[in-house]
């Protein structure tokens, strides 16, 4: 291959942990926000939404949130973006 193979998507999907969840309204309905979608952008940073349910029960949308600017929450972001980083470096292959 060469090195103008096009990747046109790198993401990761992240959890929560629960000290670290908040709620956020949309549409009149509340949300627990539980993971986080991070992506790798063309330039080398990184860009987070996060989803949850509602928290009333049932089935929501799937609807994107804006990740509040808290440092915990960049923390998680930069490990698991790393973390992910680590483990695709070490790919075997097709299973």
């Amino acid at each position: 291959m060469s090195s103008d193979l096009e990747v046109s998507a790198l993401a990761i999907n992240v959890t929560i942990p629960e000290a670290l969840r908040w709620t956020d309204t949309r549409r009149d309905v509340e949300f627990q926000l539980t993971t986080v979608t991070i992506r790798l952008l063309p330039d080398g940073h990184l860009a987070a939404k996060a989803y949850g349910r509602p928290v009333a029960g049932g089935r929501g949308g799937y609807v994107s949130f804006p990740v509040p600017d808290e440092p915990e929450l960049a923390a998680l972001i930069a490990e698991a973006a790393g973390r992910a980083g680590t483990l695709w470096s070490a790919h075997r292959g097709l299973g």
